[in-house]
């Protein structure tokens, strides 16, 4: 018997684990998640878009529009930050798989945990003014960005199902 040809390769495996975590995210319009991982494919750090610990999710504004302070913007952690943050190592050397391209806020908390690597899904906010002093910021520091090309679609996880 030869082993199974259609298995998800090691980039497919943590972006799923970040589309994953991002189901998490209460945000109405937008859920993003994160995975950190070493150079030897061990899982470090998820996260996902969501206010702070202990701030209800219930009590502050989900709304993109309207002022700053009736907004999303004033209170939400992205996913990287909170990937960051949940981090059970050190992160030299690591690369974080995102479904969609970091904020030059989330791009700072990278470089400064020395993540070496960006591997994400989407740039949908490409050329905006966050996005490219994002991409001025990692470039600067050598952080290696790539766009990764799923060999599937999607992938169905099935919670009935036995082996």
């Amino acid at each position: 018997m030869s082993k199974r040809a259609n298995y998800i390769d090691w980039d497919e495996y943590f972006m799923g684990v970040a589309i994953l975590s991002a189901k998490r995210s209460k945000d109405p319009g937008t859920q993003v998640g994160a995975c950190i991982v070493t150079p030897d494919k061990r899982i470090v750090g998820v996260g996902y878009n969501g206010l702070p610990a202990g701030c209800s999710d219930d009590e502050f504004p989900w709304d993109r529009e309207g002022d700053f302070l009736n907004s999303k913007y004033a209170y939400v952690c992205h996913a990287e930050l909170n990937a960051i943050l949940n981090s059970t190592k050190n992160l030299k050397g690591c690369t974080i798989y995102v479904d969609l391209f970091p904020c030059n806020e989330c791009a700072k908390s990278i470089i400064q945990s020395g993540i070496s690597e960006i591997v994400y899904l989407s740039d949908k906010y490409n050329n905006t003014d966050s996005n490219t002093a994002s991409k001025k910021l990692l470039n600067a520091a050598n952080v290696k960005l790539r766009q990764l090309d799923p060999k599937f679609d999607e992938l169905v996880l099935n919670f009935r199902k036995n082996g």
